[in-house]
């Protein structure tokens, strides 16, 4: 019995119309201003931003410690005091052979002077008194010597005092009272470290971030720094710098990225566990697409077929819209008169085909000299940089939103090809974004208030239904079984069906 009423039922869906393919569905978002903030997140360790290793030049056991860990200690102030027996005997002995030295100077100078006179009254050989003059300059060199030997000595006599390099905490103590220590100046070793000294007014996060977002990062940028320790008190810093070598863990290419933070409070330790978020730009009250809205040249003609387009009509529509890019720059500023209605402005068009406005004074054959001067090599002058100068300080401020403009920062944006929704059908067109998160981009050019961008599966996702439909019609003998429905229609923007086939 089911076995006919199976065959009924295949024979009943051959025979019956099949209903029409559904439309694509896709989803018409209105292009709308709104704010878009975009910031690095990462992990790392507080840690000093100066950190000395305290040794003594001064060999011998140590008779005296006046500091613990996490004493604040000034510059010059003394820390450690080290035997200084075998320094005070040196400079006992050196003192003795400055006074020997000394007083064999006073006998030569005596003997010279005489051997003057004696010259002078041809008394004396030349041979003679050459000599004498010779034992007065070895006199006078020993005395020097002497003198030297007793600086040094004196110096090494200080030395068995070890006072602070710098002003800064003691955070770390490596030796105790009677331990004997060696000098880095007469022990290959490198010596004893007896202390480490931090600057904690200072201090620093090593954070790793993922080369994907490097490129965004750069010095100076404001960060935000939160630790277990003060949950609920966020500390302001910023980005030392990137550095320069990779890291790389479990498969992952990475960056450190050091973040400076003021500490003057002394609230951040070395050690502690840290938050960063780096923040990387801000656009307030700025036009924004959906991000799965943009297309690039690659996968433009998938996006065309889906929606019954042909790749010369993308093509021609594209062209028509670079061909005015004037137009749209007074679409996006909300102008309600046409372009030509508007005085002439000195403007010329920038390197993302965005409009500049030049300066009073400033024409675009200048600037283009100037550009054309530094890209072949030849050095510009303080009139030509100033004048440049002028140039990027009047393009300050993108459209709709503080800060700067996403031509002029080449981290962000780029060009992109969306569909638009106009005159009831998708048009392409080419637009201009700037900063971007994870859901929508900036809008620098190529849209306005009021436009809708038509969000459209993925191509994928349409094979995948094709094939799917062409296996059912394998299946039932093409054709078709109740419910079912076919992808293979014109594009709507409503899910609304047709006519269908005998």
């Amino acid at each position: 019995m089911r076995i006919k009423l199976t065959f009924a039922l295949l024979t009943i869906a051959a025979c019956a119309k099949q209903e029409a393919p559904p439309p694509i569905v896709y989803q018409a978002v209105p292009v709308e201003r709104r704010d878009i903030i975009v910031s690095a997140r990462a992990s790392g360790t507080i840690q000093p931003d100066t950190t000395v290793e305290v040794k003594s030049k001064a060999s011998g056991e140590i008779l005296d410690i006046m500091v613990e860990t996490g004493s604040l200690v000034k510059r010059g102030s003394l820390m450690i005091s080290v035997d200084p027996r075998t320094a005070r005997n040196t400079m006992a002995q050196a003192e003795a052979q400055l006074e020997v030295a000394k007083a064999r100077l006073a006998n030569a100078a005596s003997q010279k002077k005489r051997a003057d006179e004696l010259f002078a009254s041809k008394a004396l050989t030349e041979t003679e008194f050459e000599q004498s003059q010779l034992d007065y300059a070895n006199a006078r060199a020993a005395v020097v010597s002497a003198q030297v030997d007793v600086e040094n000595a004196r110096i090494q006599l200080e030395d068995t005092d070890v006072r602070s390099p710098i002003s800064g905490t003691v955070i770390e103590k490596s030796v105790e009272r009677g331990q004997v220590i060696s000098s880095p100046t007469r022990d290959v070793g490198g010596g004893t470290v007896l202390l480490k000294m931090a600057d904690l007014n200072l201090v620093q996060v090593r954070t790793l971030v993922d080369e994907t977002d490097i490129g965004k990062i750069q010095q100076g940028l404001r960060s935000t720094v939160t630790v277990d320790a003060y949950p609920n008190r966020p500390f302001q810093g910023s980005v030392l710098k990137v550095e320069p070598m990779a890291v790389t863990q479990q498969n992952v290419t990475m960056f450190p990225v050091l973040v400076r933070i003021e500490n003057r409070e002394g609230l951040l330790k070395p050690g502690m566990n840290a938050e960063v978020e780096i923040h990387v730009g801000r656009r307030d009250s700025v036009l924004a697409v959906p991000n799965s809205a943009l297309r690039t040249q690659r996968d433009v003609e998938s996006a065309a077929g889906v929606l019954g387009l042909s790749p010369e009509e993308v093509k021609a529509q594209l062209a028509v819209a670079t061909a005015s890019p004037k137009a749209d720059s007074a679409k996006e500023k909300g102008d309600a008169k046409p372009a030509e209605e508007k005085p002439a402005a000195n403007t010329m068009t920038g390197p993302n085909g965005q409009t500049i406005v030049l300066p009073a004074g400033v024409t675009e054959t200048q600037v283009r000299a100037i550009f054309s001067k530094r890209m072949s090599g030849g050095e510009i002058t303080a009139e030509e940089r100033a004048l440049l100068r002028k140039v990027f300080q009047g393009m300050g401020g993108g459209p709709g939103g503080g800060g700067r403009p996403a031509m002029s920062d080449n981290r962000f944006g780029g060009r992109y090809i969306v569909f638009v929704q106009r005159g009831g059908r998708p048009v392409a067109t080419n637009i201009t974004t700037g900063l971007t998160d994870l859901d929508y981009a900036e809008v620098a050019s190529g849209l306005q208030v009021g436009d809708s961008v038509l969000i459209l599966p993925s191509a994928s996702l349409i094979q995948s239904q094709k094939e799917f439909t062409e296996r059912m019609n394998r299946m039932t003998g093409g054709g078709g079984l109740p419910g079912m429905r076919s992808n293979q229609q014109q594009p709507s923007s409503s899910p609304a069906q047709g006519g269908g086939r005998p």
